[in-house]
């Protein structure tokens, strides 16, 4: 592969060109702001003014990097766009945070053979073009998604949420199975390109753990953040907060409607692990006001309390991270033979606790 579009240049988008041309890819551009194309320019990328013209470059990789409102009606102008372009035969990817959603949309586009589900675990609570960087994306763990017609995601509809997990129909018309080569292009995009690691997942595998590592704690931050605003003495508040207020509310300075979009996209498995942790607070209310015990409460985390989560690898002196070290003749163990339903073999071994690390010609490497 040595082309890529890139449809959207907010932070990830913005920090996935950035990246893309500094490895010496050939990176074509573009996004509805005005601003942000010029802003890119600006940065040496080449731009297209919209998707149409993007599409009639005919990259083989098409990253859509739009906002989740948005997914359906881009995905619609790449799949008009195919009929103008003869013999352009991309593949597809997006970087959201919620993928079973997105698949629908893209399924409803008539793109689904093209397909690839990806999610770079990176983010900061910026957005924009501008906020974009290009270490953002570089050796970090990346959430891949794929789909086999033995286990398709059920009908969920981006603005329309299911009610709770698992009702979809799990082989619902209509799905279609992950092409294994447009799998292996993008694994080797971020393992080889972008020196990061990647984990193989279905769509719900993802979106049932992304809520719990990443859309509660968005609303928690929330929470905590609309406490003191709420307070009389929230100016006293804010002047004695410290680490763990700053820490808890990070992500809470960011766009109030960007991550609205992400919890209520993902609400089948944001909702339910709400409740339970607003039922676990209301025991611990219930306790203090009681002077009940309360070591339940702080005891829960103990399996996890020496296994820090952060899969980001170190930086060097200069911050910057550092790429990992790959083992250069991994044993028999570690590889994957990229021969028959080999998707279906990461799937399992992903879920086991490995990670890919590495594309060979013919086989993959996991850790």
């Amino acid at each position: 592969m040595t082309s890529v579009g890139i449809i959207g240049l907010g932070l990830i988008g913005g920090s996935l060109a950035r990246a893309l041309v500094g490895a010496g890819m050939s990176v074509v551009a573009t996004d509805p702001s005005r601003s942000a194309r010029t802003a890119a320019g600006s940065a040496g990328m080449r731009i297209a003014d919209d998707v149409a013209g993007l599409c009639a470059t005919s990259p083989e990789l098409v990253v859509l990097a739009v906002p989740l409102r948005a997914m359906r009606a881009v995905a619609g102008e790449v799949a008009a766009a195919l009929g103008d372009v003869p013999g352009w035969d991309p593949t597809l990817v997006d970087v959201g945070s919620v993928k079973g959603p997105v698949r629908h949309a893209i399924r409803e586009s008539g793109l689904a053979g093209r397909y690839v589900g990806a999610h770079p675990m990176a983010g900061t609570e910026h957005s924009g073009f501008d906020a974009s960087f290009p270490d953002l994306l570089r050796g970090i763990r990346w959430a891949v998604t794929v789909e086999t017609t033995a286990g398709a995601i059920g009908d969920v509809t981006i603005g329309a949420s299911s009610s709770r997990p698992g009702e979809g129909d799990p082989a619902s018309p209509g799905a279609t199975a992950t092409d294994p080569d447009r799998l292996a292009v993008v694994l080797r995009l971020i393992t080889a390109v972008l020196g990061g690691t990647a984990v193989v997942l279905t769509d719900d595998t993802h979106d049932e753990a992304a809520a719990l590592v990443s859309h509660v704690p968005h609303v928690l931050a929330g929470e905590l953040l609309g406490l003191v605003a709420g307070t009389p003495v929230c100016d006293v508040a804010v002047g004695l907060a410290a680490g763990s207020f700053r820490d808890g509310t990070r992500v809470a300075y960011g766009d109030p409607r960007r991550t609205e979009a992400m919890v209520t996209q993902n609400a089948a498995w944001v909702a339910p692990a709400l409740r339970l942790a607003a039922r676990d607070l209301e025991m611990l209310a219930d306790a203090l006001d009681s002077n009940a015990p309360t070591g339940w409460f702080f005891d829960r985390p103990e399996p996890l309390r020496d296994r820090r989560p952060g899969h980001a690898h170190g930086r060097d002196a200069n911050g910057v991270r550092e790429i990992p070290v790959r083992e250069t003749d991994p044993p028999p163990e570690q590889r994957v033979p990229l021969a028959g339903d080999w998707p279906a073999a990461l799937l399992e071994r992903c879920a086991a606790g490995a990670v890919v690390v590495l594309m060979e010609p013919t086989t993959a490497v996991l850790t």
